[in-house]
């Protein structure tokens, strides 16, 4: 089927993740699980090396950018007569999750591990989802829902289709804001790849439709601490490189095995792009940086930042290149975390 982007019909409904209902695969009679969700602002910040703007997609409902696919995917879990969901997270995809869950009158388990930080378990806690915190890596919490799931609905931000349908208006909205155009560039922070496969399935979903000519480069940043698909962008192989899991500040991109890694590092060479790592010194200055310039977000979104500065200082940016860096989920979380 070929994409529909009818903008006309789409322009005259209020700005925001449910304008684009014709491009999401959702069944007609499926009523929207919103929390208000509104078109965040892409804001043009001043910079010397190109034309930056910021995606402030940390201004939805739960404080990041996971809330598009919780929108999304809890309308279709819903729809399906689904009364108990399960999912696994180290954060903000959970928060997301628990929160349109108890909008659509749905309970829920949320499997996080026991390193998760204590604003984010808390805020999945008032929403009312059960929390079960697995000791071990984030890779056990994740084992430990799919077990839990065997009697259940596995509502996977992973795995989950519609969740990264959900995901992809990021990619509308951009274009929309550009004045109906496509960046240049995107600079995104990826771990388990759920943005950066959302911008690019957006991004390409426009161009089947005709509405744009070509696709932005998608660069890619992992923390240096936890960084396989950097590794395997640069070894070329087909098997994902094996990396110890380190301490990091980015904790929302702290994956070892992204299940996606194919999916993303196939994305990442259809856009001409590259994977990159930000070490932790670099984030934390990023964060302090923009703090300093009124915008404080979570250290995972500062490596796009930290990476931006780099690649900016290397001229991978031309003067004129527009380049969109989505602040994928709020500081006011990891707030004292950093300043520990």
């Amino acid at each position: 089927m070929p994409a529909s982007f009818p903008w006309e019909t789409m322009r005259r409904r209020p700005a925001g993740l449910w304008r684009y209902r014709e491009a999401l695969p959702l069944p007609a009679a499926a009523r929207p699980v919103s929390l208000g969700e509104v078109r965040t602002p892409l804001l043009a910040v001043e910079d010397t090396a190109s034309r930056l703007h910021l995606k402030l997609d940390f201004l939805f409902p739960t404080g990041s950018f996971k809330d598009r696919g919780a929108a999304v995917m809890l309308t279709q879990i819903r729809h399906l007569g689904v009364t108990h969901v399960v999912e696994d997270s180290s954060g903000n995809a959970g928060a997301a999750v628990a929160a349109y869950a108890a909008a659509a009158g749905i309970s829920v388990s949320i499997y996080a591990p026991a390193s998760a930080p204590p604003a984010k378990t808390a805020q999945i806690t008032l929403y009312g989802a059960q929390l079960v915190q697995t000791p071990g890596p984030r890779s056990a919490a994740s084992e430990a829902a799919q077990r839990a799931a065997a009697g259940s609905y596995y509502a996977s931000h992973v795995w989950n289709p519609f969740f990264l349908e959900g995901v992809k208006t990021v990619a509308f909205e951009i274009w929309e804001q550009l004045g109906q155009q496509a960046p240049d560039w995107v600079i995104t922070p990826v771990g388990h790849g759920t943005m950066l496969l959302g911008l690019y399935n957006g991004f390409h979903y426009l161009r089947q439709a005709g509405v744009i000519q070509r696709l932005p480069h998608i660069v890619g940043v992992q923390a240096a601490a936890v960084a396989p698909l950097a590794a395997a962008m640069n070894q070329e192989t087909t098997v994902l490189p094996q990396v110890a899991a380190g301490d990091t500040l980015a904790d929302g991109i702290a994956i070892a095995q992204p299940l996606r890694w194919r999916q993303i590092l196939a994305a990442v060479h259809a856009t001409g792009g590259q994977i990159v790592t930000a070490a932790e010194e670099e984030i934390m200055q990023a964060v302090v940086t923009w703090a300093r310039r009124g915008i404080l977000m979570e250290p995972t979104s500062a490596t796009a930042l930290a990476a931006y500065a780099a690649l900016s200082r290397n001229g991978l940016f031309g003067r004129s290149a527009t380049v969109v860096a989505p602040i994928t989920g709020c500081g006011v979380k990891s707030a004292a975390q950093i300043l520990l």
